[in-house]
């Protein structure tokens, strides 16, 4: 009996998620860049197909042409040769080559900036295994990443932060979410150790975007002292300003 009772609950429950998820789009949604960088990437990998597509279609037309010279006039059927088969090689080259996912351990390598684009396109690629409240999460980590990401490229390679970004970036965001989709589906709702998988994985992305956030401000913050001792240098050197310097031509003659 109580183990009808759990089943039931747990249908229930996975009933309720489902309805949630339809609300905001269901989880089988069309992937969409949750930051610039991924963004960046994928209107780059829509280029290429466009590209490789006009390149087909002109050997396609070029081959026809010159088989209509040898052969003086292709016809009707060469014509609907030609016709289907540039239909076919629009067909495949929109959606071959497929845009590359990078693999969670090459998170943290490369630049800041390509770091900030590979953990971007692989939380995309993890949105659809996600309750709805952490795929909020990730769509809001997209926004701070493509910040961070433009602070890092013109702070200084010895910045403690950068050490800290690429752990918590590289590692521990990944590794949380693969820990998670490890967890059966039907288990993730289940109470554990006082939460659930779905409780703690959201808790955790809140944590990361904190400390996203803390990250983004430590090194703003850096930026900020610097342009203030500069400011404070020229108004030791050159005076306070424009009034300061009219106020001075007026004593001298005393």
């Amino acid at each position: 009996m109580n183990d009808l009772t759990r089943d039931s609950e747990r249908l229930l429950s996975d009933s309720r998620q489902l309805l949630i998820d339809n609300r905001v789009g269901g989880r089988h949604r069309r992937v969409t860049a949750i930051g610039r960088e991924s963004a960046q990437v994928r209107n780059r990998h829509r280029l290429k197909k466009l590209r490789n597509i006009v390149i087909a279609a002109a050997a396609i037309l070029a081959f026809a042409t010159i088989a209509g010279i040898v052969i003086d006039g292709i016809g009707f059927v060469g014509i609907v040769l030609t016709f289907f088969a540039l239909v076919a090689a629009a067909g495949i080259f929109s959606v071959f080559p497929r845009i590359s996912i990078p693999q969670a351990g090459d998170l943290n390598k490369g630049t800041p900036r390509q770091m900030v684009a590979r953990t971007e396109l692989w939380l995309e690629s993890q949105r659809a295994a996600l309750p709805a409240p952490a795929v909020a999460l990730v769509d809001d980590l997209g926004v701070k990443l493509d910040l961070l990401g433009q602070q890092l490229e013109t702070a200084p390679a010895s910045h403690d932060s950068i050490r800290d970004i690429r752990e918590l970036v590289g590692e521990t965001l990944p590794e949380m979410v693969q820990s998670y989709t490890r967890v059966p589906t039907a288990m993730r709702t289940e109470e554990h150790a006082g939460a659930t998988a779905d409780e703690r994985l959201v808790e955790g992305l809140s944590k990361i975007s904190g400390e996203i956030d803390s990250i983004n401000r430590k090194i703003a913050d850096g930026a900020l002292d610097d342009l203030a001792v500069q400011h404070r240098y020229l108004g030791y050197r050159y005076g306070d300003g424009p009034a300061a310097t009219e106020s001075s031509s007026e004593e001298a003659p005393r």
